[in-house]
């Protein structure tokens, strides 16, 4: 009897140090960034932001990340994490779509979570996508009610079905707002060039905009820091880049919270609960929204988006995400 007592002791402390294991078990989450780096002041850096505050907040988790300068580090710096048996790798933003699809199906046990991006369909692949449109749309109405010469602008960093969403959105408010405006639109064909969005953006203003949006990550810290020289709204995007980037003429942003995608998929991983397919965040979950940092929006219009962001919510307004529906949206053709 005493050597049965004695057994079922020794495998309950067994037991218990395995399970105050498995509590303290270091979760290794590596995040990549696109070419646009972890200080753009957009996308990668409030995705690394989201993941460095779940790390402050659990010691369980450790976070790092490895920069892509072009194109051919995208393999290279998942293989990387890879190596070094991380739990889970981030990968910020479509263009690394298929460096990572090449990586997960080469590595079927490691999982992978992808930024802005759907076309990944395996189980080991997490796809975080946001309603960009709804936010974008949001400040197509703030642009479109505050533009006094009926002239607009917007550039986006390249053009793709994700990236596309952000000028529908944008275009459908600002033609609801004032029908008969002019939007000027550029494709920059480049997330991380600063003096290219400055000269689209001055190129704008002297053709009569007076007010510019841009979805275009690095290269769009060009265009706001060229509005504030000329005194022109510009609209931020991803981050409240008029925070952010201490800027006086940034009269909005169209908030994307992927810090809140990574670190919900990085949590799962944790508890076990981790699931391929598409995880796709909207107004209604607080991903997704708008800014006013500085007070810039008069009442009434805020009034306008606030009914607006309230009509979207419940289901009442849906904000178009094709082009056939926004005939005026040009750059995908």
């Amino acid at each position: 009897m005493k050597k049965f007592l004695s057994l079922v002791l020794a495998l309950c402390m067994v037991l218990a140090v395995a399970s105050f294991a498995s509590a303290d078990e270091t979760i290794k989450v590596g995040m990549v960034t696109d070419v646009g780096g972890v200080n753009d002041n957009s996308f990668n850096q409030f995705a690394w932001a989201g993941l460095q505050g779940l790390a402050a907040e659990d010691p369980s988790f450790e976070v790092n990340y490895l920069e892509s300068k072009t194109d051919a580090d995208y393999q290279t710096n998942i293989n990387t994490f890879i190596d070094e048996d991380y739990d889970l790798i981030v990968c910020v933003g479509y263009m690394l779509a298929d460096a990572t699809k090449e990586a997960a199906e080469s590595n079927p046990d490691v999982k992978f979570a992808i930024i802005d991006d759907a076309s990944i369909e395996l189980d080991n692949v997490a796809c975080l996508t946001f309603a960009q449109e709804q936010c974008s749309y949001l400040v197509g109405l703030i642009a479109g009610s505050m533009t006094q010469t009926k002239t607009v602008g917007y550039v986006q960093g390249m053009v793709s079905d994700t990236m596309n969403l952000f000028g529908i959105g944008y275009i459908t408010g600002v033609k609801e707002a004032c029908p008969d405006a002019v939007i000027l639109q550029y494709n920059a064909n480049n997330f991380g060039d600063i003096a290219g969005g400055a000269t689209a953006a001055k190129d704008m203003i002297t053709k009569g905009a007076d007010v510019i949006y841009h979805a275009a990550g690095g290269t769009g810290i060009g265009v706001l820091n060229t509005c504030e020289e000329e005194k022109v709204w510009g609209i931020g995007v991803d981050a409240d880049q008029a925070a952010v980037l201490g800027l006086n003429y940034v009269l909005s942003s169209a908030l994307k919270d992927a810090g809140a995608g990574a670190v919900d998929i990085a949590k799962a991983v944790k508890s076990g609960e981790f699931e391929g397919g598409v995880h796709h965040y909207t107004l209604a979950d607080g991903a997704v929204g708008f800014a006013t940092t500085g007070d810039h929006i008069p009442a009434d219009v805020l009034e306008k988006v606030e009914a607006a962001k309230a009509a979207i919510i419940n289901g009442e307004k849906i904000v178009p995400t094709t082009v056939a529906e926004c005939p005026d949206f040009t750059l995908a053709e």
